[in-house]
């Protein structure tokens, strides 16, 4: 029987960066941390002790995984990993995304921030 995603869930805010970060395809360790720092306006920064803290976790319960495949070696460094979603991983991320987005619509209903408007 499958995993259920929602035994994952909540997740941590950084967790759910990491898998953000992942959710496009596999990104070294030093992308994760720059693309989750531009894309928060720098409200997010992961250190490089939370995040493979972050990874290691994520690697020992299935929602991410190392690649084997790597960019030529004229281009990168070969000390880096490269890490990838499972399809759990994926599938996690699009739960969380979702428990998010049914909490943001309670906080409208409650008018603590505005609804959106349609243009």
């Amino acid at each position: 029987m499958p995993e259920r995603p929602d035994t994952h869930l909540p997740l941590a805010p950084a967790v759910f960066h990491v898998l953000l970060a992942l959710a496009d395809g596999e990104k070294h360790g030093y992308a994760v941390m720059k693309e989750v720092r531009t894309r928060t306006n720098g409200a997010v920064s992961l250190s490089a002790s939370t995040l493979y803290g972050i990874v290691k976790r994520l690697l020992e319960n299935g929602l991410i995984e190392e690649s084997d495949e790597r960019p030529d070696p004229a281009l990168d460094d070969e000390r880096r990993r490269y890490y990838g979603l499972t399809t759990l991983g994926r599938t996690v991320a699009i739960a969380e995304s979702r428990r998010l987005e049914a909490t943001l619509g309670i906080a409208r209903a409650k008018r603590l921030i505005p609804t959106p408007r349609l243009r």
